[in-house]
């Protein structure tokens, strides 16, 4: 039942839709969702999902909005209200004050007939032939379909506003979609003394060393004048040691890897992560765009920080 409520939907998002949208986009405030019950947590849910995609929102309870609460309502708002019967009492009592202060109204009701709907700028049709309770009588379909027509509400505006990826993330910083699109390379990189860092003429016995000081199972191989040269690694250790060289007289410059990944500081944290996954290493350095050595992400970097 739940299923065809909402196919039938889609043959409503027509002119009144888009008048609806029109009045949300022209809004120099906040966007207001209320609803009293069942309604009500979907008016709830309804305004988060505007929040996060670029329309700010925030629901207010009608009940306490009669007692005090509609102080939070001003006259640069658009107000969004949820009734399927289209006539719960607590909702209906704010009509007057809605259109005493000139505030837009859209509906979201049953009945395109009902005190609320009439009122309204726009009304947004989310009738349902019959509830999925098999007594006809618990908010099912109909709550389903509000929360449909609130979403498509959303999408909407989202598109109408240009809003794009890197806006949703910084609404969501905490969520591992936001750190993806905004943790950069610089945020969570090694720097300064925390790099492991030997000269080309370092024996492979004294390298090991500050591997193990520095704790990355690597070390950067620089040049006489601090350049990158190379790292050697715990992958390159193995090959040493299969080949039986003398660890404390062979210099690293003849071990290391010269081809070393790298990154830039400005990079997404996630490409990093791509980029080791892709070469199977544990490890970047980062370069400037002069190629001067900043520091060293490294797997645990990522991993510590969500993106892995």
């Amino acid at each position: 039942m739940e299923c065809a409520a909402i196919a039938a939907l889609e043959g409503r998002i027509d002119g009144g839709f888009a008048h609806a949208c029109e009045i949300l986009l022209q809004v120099r405030g906040r966007v207001i969702v209320t609803g009293m019950g069942k309604s009500g947590h979907i008016a709830t849910k309804i305004a988060a999902t505007l929040a996060s995609t670029g329309t700010p929102a925030f629901f207010v309870h009608p009940g306490e909005a009669s007692h005090g609460d509609i102080g939070m309502i001003t006259a640069d708002d658009a107000v969004i209200a949820l009734s399927n019967s289209g006539r719960s009492p607590e909702v209906i009592t704010l009509l007057p004050l809605l259109k005493r202060q000139g505030i837009p109204l859209v509906s979201m009701t049953g009945d395109a007939a009902s005190p609320l709907a009439e009122a309204s700028d726009a009304h947004l049709d989310t009738g349902v032939a019959t509830e999925a309770c098999p007594l006809n009588l618990a908010p099912t379909s109909s709550t389903t379909t509000a929360l449909v027509m609130g979403d498509a509400l959303a999408i909407a505006l989202l598109e109408a506003r240009g809003f794009t990826a890197e806006d949703f993330a910084f609404s969501h910083p905490g969520g591992t979609l936001g750190k993806k699109l905004l943790l950069k390379v610089a945020d969570v990189m090694h720097t300064g003394a925390s790099v492991p860092r030997v000269h080309r003429s370092t024996v492979l016995s004294e390298a090991l060393l500050e591997i193990s000081r520095k704790g990355l199972g690597m070390t950067t191989v620089s040049g006489d004048n601090g350049e990158l040269l190379g790292i050697f690694t715990d992958g390159d250790l193995r090959r040493a040691l299969d080949d039986s060289i003398d660890v404390r007289r062979t210099p690293i410059e003849t071990l290391m890897t010269c081809d070393a990944k790298t990154a830039a500081p400005g990079m997404l944290a996630a490409e990093a992560l791509r980029i080791m996954e892709e070469n199977e290493i544990t490890s970047l350095v980062v370069l400037d765009e002069s190629g001067h050595m900043l520091g060293v992400i490294h797997l645990m970097n990522l991993l510590h920080a969500g993106i892995a």
